[in-house]
């Protein structure tokens, strides 16, 4: 094992004659290539820094700069206005500026550096500023104004150097604050058709009173956070929002990512599993290099890539109060559970990361490992899955010191986790349950063999199908997205298997074994481990997910309609709940504001006076289809002006919690953000990204889609629902519901949401002509 191999590289034996030194001449080989790699790191980010630094300006642009002012000397031109006579005369006689031509040059080349940096200054100033134009999201598609297609070229003309990965980081725009009255004038306006009159006034009067005493006083604050911090909402959103959340995080937090459904590259699960995690491996090569594209909107609009940074090596370590998420710059390894037992399987030897073949052998050591789990090793990751109090507490009394202290560090300082199971799942288009059961075990497994701290845990299932289980902290939904399509791309059209199902090329049969991970877990600690499976297997027993394929159509007919595929189904969504439970109630969309600097999310409430009037008449019955089509557009362009306000920093929720922390921070109660803050989400819905990058044609393959994702319900007699349009034909959708709740039926509401997709699209469909 390698770090036996470490071990013994350097050995000494005190002997009557003196100290008799033993070095072993192979390992002190693989230290040595272990440091080369680690300094070749560094100077790599060096180099990133600098060329990332200096966008859009490049050393080259320097170089130019330099050469015109030397050049213009030449020809008795004084490009600078006297400036490098200035600087001459405050140089220093001595060395290195004794010849008055040198001191001459040496001033020009202090001159032109100057220039050369107040000209990135200047040019990320206007990138900045030019960001913060939003207007094009506003404009009707196919009538673009003549202001946006200048601000377009002037945009294009100053990205036009190939970005790095974070190369726009420091030219995006922070988040805007919104004025109060705007926030509580929509606010009204989401829940007026919510409630009935007296309701309404009730909540009018707080709202008033608000805006007038509190919030301006509350407002002064969060403006003032927003001109010191880098975005007023991100930090106290993860520290609120998620790290001092003290519930089971399965379930409730983390979410899952299926693989693709319609395709299978191999049955064969360690050969799946070295492809997979070779190409994580190379994305993450990619990620330290920046060598990875960002998201453009529109190919134009850069996105904020500061979420990627904790997408490897990061574990979100439990505290009583409030966990911390720990990010290491570098690991060498991953952590493998697999029937009650923890390996630890390194990804390089030397500095060389280890082929797929060699991984594959590497997972099949373990698959092949008839050891039993140690006395309460099988259990162990339950921990994960139950209170984080509970696993805070245990964390300190048991795990601080000894064999315990070195597993659990080999864990939570892994690359991420690797999850074996002995289950088969796939998607059978032919068996619709097949679905719902293979999300289920994507969501919660059996309660013990995910560790839901890590920020990703790798699900290989016995018949090669995988997944992932994904901790919500550190990253949204579309920065896993990115890695996944990455991943599936790779393994799929660059990679490739043999004849038989493994891996390309041979392994190499020398490799040191995966390291058994040793603990001694006493009595009390193993009642602690029982008594958190019983509570996440409580908690996953109550959920219910229904996850099914929508084939009758896609995105393609819904742009026929002439709306957004996105307004199109959460209007459906709206149709549909209404039809299951006889009320609206308040719906929340995510929806990401990553066109500002550390953006995240912001909410969409979707439950709009216009949508619920567009229910009604449907539900109705006997209203002409011109008229259900005329509301159905009101209601459709009432959600995308939503969405487009959402994304451009002019939504409610961020700026309502923030205005909420504030007050507890000075004391202060609010009657109204207590109240808007408690204020159940009954219907919780996102959208899955797709396509973020190009790694193949989907016409030409279209049938390489994976299911997307899926997450618990919000509210314990509330639903969740996650969809993907995959394409011109097709959209997944994944549905949960808790079976305590006597209220909600997943596969009932599922259905409603079929019916009213259906329903939605017959209002559109012209009659085909006879013959």
């Amino acid at each position: 094992m390698a770090e036996a191999h470490q071990a013994v590289a350097f050995q000494f034996t005190v002997t009557p004659e003196g100290v008799d030194f033993r070095l072993s001449r192979e390992v002190l080989k693989h230290i040595y290539l272990s440091g080369i790699r680690s300094w070749k790191k560094r100077l790599i980010r060096i180099k990133n820094g600098i060329i990332r630094g200096v966008y859009p300006g490049s050393p080259t642009s320097w170089l130019v700069v330099v050469m015109a002012t030397v050049g213009s000397s030449y020809y008795n031109l004084d490009i600078s206005m006297g400036l490098v006579y200035y600087i001459q005369r405050w140089l220093p006689e001595g060395r290195p500026s004794r010849t008055p031509h040198t001191r001459t040059l040496f001033s020009m080349a202090i001159f032109s550096t100057g220039v050369w940096m107040m000209g990135i200054f200047f040019f990320r100033q206007t990138l900045k500023l030019l960001l913060s134009y939003h207007g094009w999201m506003f404009e009707m598609h196919g009538q673009t104004s003549h202001l946006t297609r200048v601000w377009a070229v002037c945009v294009r003309l100053l990205s036009s150097r190939r970005p790095m990965l974070y190369s726009f980081q420091t030219s995006l725009p922070k988040l805007p604050v919104p004025s109060v009255p705007a926030t509580v004038h929509r606010y009204l306006e989401s829940v007026e058709h919510l409630l009935d009159d007296e309701q309404y006034y009730r909540m009018e009067t707080l709202a008033k009173e608000f805006e007038e005493k509190t919030a301006p006083r509350l407002q002064k604050y969060l403006v003032l956070k927003s001109w010191w911090a880098t975005n007023y909402v991100s930090d106290w959103w993860e520290e609120y929002v998620y790290l001092r959340g003290r519930n089971p995080l399965m379930v409730n937090s983390n979410y899952y990512v299926t693989d693709l459904v319609l395709v299978k590259n191999t049955d064969v699960q360690a050969a799946r599993l070295g492809n997979v995690v070779h190409a994580m491996i190379m994305y993450r090569r990619k990620l330290d290099r920046e060598e990875i594209k960002p998201v453009m909107a529109l190919g134009l609009v850069p996105m904020c890539s500061w979420q990627m940074e904790r997408m490897f090596n990061t574990t979100r370590i439990p505290g009583k109060d409030t966990d911390v998420l720990q990010h290491l710059p570098d690991s060498r390894h991953v952590a493998v559970y697999h029937k009650g037992r923890f390996f630890k399987v390194w990804l390089y030897e030397g500095s060389r990361l280890l082929k797929p073949r060699d991984l594959e052998m590497q997972f099949q050591r373990i698959l092949d490992d008839p050891s039993p789990p140690q006395p309460g090793e099988e259990r162990l990751a339950a921990l994960t899955a139950g209170g984080r109090v509970e696993w805070a507490q245990a964390r300190q009394a048991f795990f601080g010191s000894g064999k315990n202290k070195a597993a659990l560090d080999a864990i939570e300082r892994a690359a991420f986790f690797v999850a074996l199971d002995e289950e088969s799942h796939h998607y059978d288009p032919e068996d619709e349950a097949s679905l719902s059961l293979y999300g289920k075990a994507l969501l919660h497994g059996n309660c013990y063999n995910r560790w839901f701290d890590k920020s990703f845990t790798l699900i290989s299932f016995k018949n090669g199908q995988i997944g992932l289980n994904t901790e919500h902290a550190w990253a949204d939904a579309p920065i896993i997205g990115h890695l996944w399509e990455f991943v599936l791309g790779t393994d799929s059209f660059h990679l490739g298997y043999t004849e038989t199902g493994h891996c390309l090329g041979k392994p190499n049969p020398v490799l040191p074994p995966p390291q058994r991970l040793e603990w001694d877990i006493p009595e009390q600690c193993q009642a602690v481990i029982e008594s958190s499976y019983q509570v996440a297997k409580a908690l996953a027993d109550d959920v219910e997910l229904y996850c099914f394929q929508f084939l009758p159509f896609g995105k393609g007919l819904i742009k026929k309609c002439r709306t957004s595929p996105d307004a199109f189904v959460q209007i459906a969504l709206q149709l549909a709940h209404f039809r299951d439970r006889g009320r609206f109630c308040l719906t929340y969309e995510a929806s990401m504001t990553r066109m500002f600097r550390e953006g995240r999310t912001e909410t969409v409430r979707s439950c709009t006076r216009e949508s619920t009037a567009f229910v009604r008449a449907m539900m109705q019955g006997h209203h002409p289809n011109e008229d259900l089509q005329r509301l159905f557009r009101k209601a459709a362009e009432k959600h995308q002006n939503l969405y487009r306000l959402a994304m451009t920093g002019a939504g409610i929720d961020r700026h309502l919690f923030c205005l909420y922390v504030v007050s507890k921070y000075l004391g202060v109660e609010s009657p109204f953000l207590a109240e808007v803050l408690s204020e159940p989400w009954r219907l919780s819905t996102s959208q899955i990204a797709q396509f973020q990058i190009r790694m193949f044609d989907p016409n030409k393959y279209p049938r390489h889609l994976a299911a997307g994702g899926g997450f618990g319900p919000v509210a314990d007699d509330g639903y969740g629902v996650s969809y993907m349009i995959a394409g011109e034909d097709t959209i997944f959708f994944h549905v949960s519901s808790k079976f305590s709740s006597s209220e909600t039926n997943a596969q009932r509401f599922g259905n409603q949401i079929r019916q009213a997709l259906l329903d939605i699209a017959n209002l559109f469909q012209v009659p085909k002509a006879d013959g």
